[in-house]
């Protein structure tokens, strides 16, 4: 029989619908009863792609001892962290201090009123390597909860005075020093031989990339952009990426970029399309380009709904194994790939023992091409089309295997995300099919998930459901303003704007000067979440800051400007001590401390002039760069616009910072120049 959790529009909790546990999803009737009974909550964290959640639910909760324990002694809540990601902020504190770790599945014990009193991720079926058994703990916790209430009351305490703790303190303004040091310290962490930072397990860290391109574009510093474009080819070329069918898994179980996690989820693929959109206007990289080029095919291929919306990701398992759907016996591939098979097992480095459970996972091991050409008698120009060719092959030969599960959620923060980067990539590859892509993704947003200035969380089984968080709110803003930079159509602006508005009226609280996660509306927890690390995605902290920072040049806002200073000062000591966990908010910094660029482009959006002028600024990559263009009569209240003349017949762009401005630019050449010389002007 179906649990309570049938109901549900969550991919993740239906996958638990046929649970023998008496799921609740988090309601005020589970609450309820958990007073009513005074029976401690259990609650489970985790999300649709999570390999390490499959395996508890398998070993735990479809069995059917396990569940009767569960049900008998606790009231058991199960929340997809996605859909909630308030929930997973605030207890996730409360396992990393307890345990010193985090991760999903997340186990969390709670008083019936929410408090967190014992906690832990993963549960085995049975005692093995040190950790008990799931039921042990279950059997633990409960004798604990009935027989040692001063101890859970004590624990209680300890917890909730965390929450107060790790409140952001105020301290030296953002300033020059602290980006130039953050880039040091990046430098220090680098992995000079494989790219990235740290060892294993290692992320794409793509927002600390996406600063240390600012920094070049600022001081000129080569070895910033190269640390870039090292990480983006040496993952690009390693099993973290998809070389069949494009996309990026979520991280590298090694240092070297071979063994992925393989779940492949929609915010990291939004992230590293923009990272590479910024290397190849930094470059002119062809590899880059092309790896974008395919990363957006995989998002339209197979992540894309009928009404334009973008699902959240694909499991890393199939039949029961992670990464059974990614990997390759050398035998398969050579009756696939027929006579290309020698040349592409030296091209991927495919080996008859495989390099991950007896199988390959595919990597570029040939990376000089020339070499790997004259092994196989065939020319240099050759290749790239043997590679496409065997590509295809091995495609459509594992589009027939056992597919892994997709989360078909659509979450207005993530697709966000990913339209922003679909508008940038359109912008600077000139490509109509990316800029349909955004396109289509924004009207779903706005049509789907926007209701008045709010924004809506998720989207699932034709029902849009949970308040939005700030994430979603200035993500889906930041949206609409690239899709304005994208078109010039005006009624994007005013959506941006509607957006920062209502991000300032319903997240901004001024007795802390700070936003928080959560809407002063939101339903009361034990504490009302503000996570200002840029994590596997921007905080929304960060978005916040840049939403109202953009906003705030393209209508001189400086009410809006001053607010979004005050957040990023009160955070910079904390930026200043692990630069890393701030890469979206160092970006904010510089745009605070050095200006942003901004570009007025006066004419016909649709006349040839214009188009070659915006043409000019998509090839370049612009550190903090705010666009406005059109007839200023059509937007009379956008201060970049306001007394901009233009040419008859023509257009005029105009490079300016702090409203100051250069010599109108009537040629291509005059532009280019500017937008260079404005782009590498450091004021801190």
């Amino acid at each position: 029989m179906a649990n309570r959790l049938a109901t549900e529009t969550s991919p993740y909790l239906l996958q638990h619908a046929a649970n023998p546990v008496d799921w609740y999803a988090w309601s005020a009737e589970a609450l309820e009863r958990a007073k009513a009974e005074n029976k401690p909550i259990l609650l489970s964290i985790g999300y649709a792609a999570c390999h390490w959640c499959h395996v508890m639910a398998h070993e735990s909760f479809e069995d059917d001892a396990t569940a009767a324990l569960m049900n008998e002694r606790f009231v058991n809540i199960k929340v997809d962290r996605e859909e909630r990601p308030d929930l997973d902020s605030i207890y996730m504190q409360a396992v990393q201090a307890m345990t010193g770790h985090g991760g999903w599945p997340m186990t969390v014990f709670l008083t019936p009123d929410g408090a967190p009193f014992y906690g832990g991720t993963y549960y085995p079926r049975e005692d093995r390597h040190g950790m008990p058994s799931f039921r042990r703990i279950l059997t633990a916790v409960s004798d604990a909860y009935r027989s040692k209430p001063t101890e859970v009351a004590a624990t209680v305490n300890a917890l909730r005075d965390l929450y107060v703790a790790t409140q952001p303190v105020a301290g030296e303004p953002v300033s020059g020093m602290l980006l130039d040091n953050a880039y040091r310290a990046m430098s220090f962490g680098f992995d000079e031989e494989y790219g990235g930072f740290g060892g294993a397990p290692k992320f794409p860290q793509t927002m600390s990339l996406e600063f240390l391109l600012t920094h070049w574009a600022r001081r000129g510093t080569e070895n910033a952009v190269a640390m870039v474009e090292q990480s983006f080819l040496r993952m690009a070329r390693g099993g973290i990426y998809d070389q069949v069918g494009g996309g990026f898994a979520r991280y590298a179980v090694d240092r070297v970029w071979l063994v992925p996690h393989f779940e492949k989820m929609l915010y990291d693929n939004a992230l590293l399309v923009r990272l590479g959109t910024h290397l190849w206007q930094a470059t002119k990289n062809d590899e880059v380009k092309r790896i974008v080029a395919e990363t957006i095919r995989w998002t339209a291929r197979e992540m894309r709904g009928p009404d334009g919306g973008l699902y959240s990701s694909l499991d890393a398992d199939s039949e029961g194994h992670e990464g059974r759907f990614y990997v390759w016996d050398a035998a398969e591939l050579d009756a696939i790939l027929g006579d290309d098979a020698p040349l592409m097992r030296a091209y991927w480095g495919v080996t008859p023992g495989g390099n991950f459970e007896g199988k390959n996972i595919l990597s570029v091991a040939a990376t000089d091409p020339r070499t790997l050409a004259r092994q196989f008698s065939v020319s240099v120009e050759q290749l790239p089309s043997i590679v496409e060719r065997a590509r295809a092959a091995l495609y459509e030969a594992r589009a027939k295997r056992v597919w892994p599960g997709r989360d078909d959620k659509i979450l207005a923060s993530w697709n966000g995300l990913m339209v922003r980067s679909l508008a940038e990539a359109a912008r600077a590859f000139g490509d109509d099919e990316y800029r349909v892509l955004a396109l289509e993704g924004a009207a779903f947003l706005f049509d789907r998930l926007v209701r008045e200035n709010r924004v809506l969380r998720s989207y699932s089984g034709g029902r849009a459901r949970i308040a939005g968080y700030l994430e979603d709110h200035a993500a889906v803003g930041l949206a609409a303003l690239a899709i304005y930079e994208l078109t010039f159509d005006y009624k994007w602006l005013t959506r941006a704007r509607g957006l920062g508005a209502s991000t300032t009226r319903w997240f901004w609280d001024d007795s802390e000067s700070a936003f928080f996660d959560t809407a002063s509306d939101h339903e009361a927890l034990i504490t009302r979440p503000r996570d200002v690390y840029d994590n596997a995605t921007p905080s929304g902290t960060s978005l916040a800051v840049e939403l109202l920072l953009r906003l705030a040049e393209l209508f001189d806002d400086r009410e809006a400007r001053d607010r979004a200073a005050k957040v990023a000062d009160s955070i910079a000591p904390a930026i200043a001590r692990y630069p890393l966990a701030f890469g979206h908010m160092l970006g904010c910094a510089d745009m605070l401390v050095n200006g942003a660029v901004e570009l007025a482009i006066v004419g016909e959006p649709e006349s040839d002039a214009f188009r070659a002028f915006e043409r000019v600024a998509a090839g370049r990559y612009v550190p903090s760069l705010v666009i406005a263009g059109g007839a200023p009569a059509r937007g009379a209240d956008v201060a970049l616009l306001r007394d901009r003349e233009s040419v008859a017949g023509g257009a005029t762009a105009y490079v300016c910072r702090n409203y100051a401005c250069e010599s109108p630019a009537k040629d291509l050449a005059t532009l280019d120049q500017q937008l260079e010389r404005a782009g590498r002007t450091v004021v801190g």
